[in-house]
């Protein structure tokens, strides 16, 4: 193991206690892990790292009380008419970069070359992830942008307004053959993401998978039908 992968693993450690912290007391992971609370303390508040061997012992001890998904789930807050807001996910960085991780172990080996989203709330998700797969990030906006010359430029249909909407990306953002991973924070309709989709042909680039923190509805499975990519979801509603 590299000095840097170390590193990222003893990071992760202090990742997971901080996300269990909210959930068990340092009682609680005290008798999980079998290590005194002032020790915990210091991890979860960054104060000292774990040693390799012990960063080791930890991800093995506490990977069977992370449940990322859960996780998400339990920071979905509803209304009284069934909307939901997923701030508590976006907002929660320990739990978007464990997410990022899982996400980014997924395509790993399709060498991805960029990470592409919708702006504004697909963000933050695309950028976790573009950081694991430490690769470019770019994003799609509803405006053209001053300075930019060139666009691609995408109009759609939306369902829940039944107007046109478009997207516009700068096409030095996406160049031919790249490998494109398309992620955006929910999916209801899909109009978006197909958007993005052309995109891609239109710059020449090839996606290579979808994913979302939240899907509602039966739209994956719609996508997967008619898109032979990999489309996968962290919550569905």
């Amino acid at each position: 193991m590299s000095q840097i992968e170390a590193v990222k693993e003893k990071l992760r450690v202090i990742r997971i206690l901080k996300l269990l912290k909210k959930s068990y007391t340092y009682e609680d992971l005290s008798k999980i892990t079998g290590l005194p609370i002032t020790v915990l303390n210091r991890y979860v508040r960054g104060k000292v790292l774990p040693s390799t061997k012990r960063s080791k012992e930890l991800l093995e001890v506490l990977s069977p009380y992370l449940n990322v998904e859960e996780e998400a789930k339990k920071r979905i807050r509803f209304d009284e008419h069934g909307l939901f807001d997923n701030m508590g996910i976006l907002g929660d960085t320990a739990l978007m970069t464990l997410i990022a991780e899982t996400v980014a172990s997924r395509y790993i080996r399709e060498d991805i070359d960029k990470v592409l989203t919708a702006a504004t709330d697909g963000i933050p998700l695309a950028v976790h992830i573009a950081n694991e797969l430490n690769v470019d990030v770019v994003y799609a906006k509803k405006k053209k942008e001053v300075g930019v010359e060139k666009f691609y430029e995408i109009n759609y249909v939306s369902s829940t307004s039944g107007s046109i909407l478009t997207l516009y990306l700068p096409t030095w953002a996406l160049k031919k053959g790249e490998r494109v991973l398309i992620v955006d924070d929910v999916v209801r309709s899909g109009e978006t993401q197909k958007a993005l989709l052309e995109m891609c042909r239109r710059a020449g680039s090839i996606p290579k998978g979808m994913f979302f923190l939240i899907s509602v509805g039966d739209v994956l499975d719609r996508l997967k039908e008619e898109y032979n990519i990999p489309i996968d979801a962290l919550v569905r509603l």
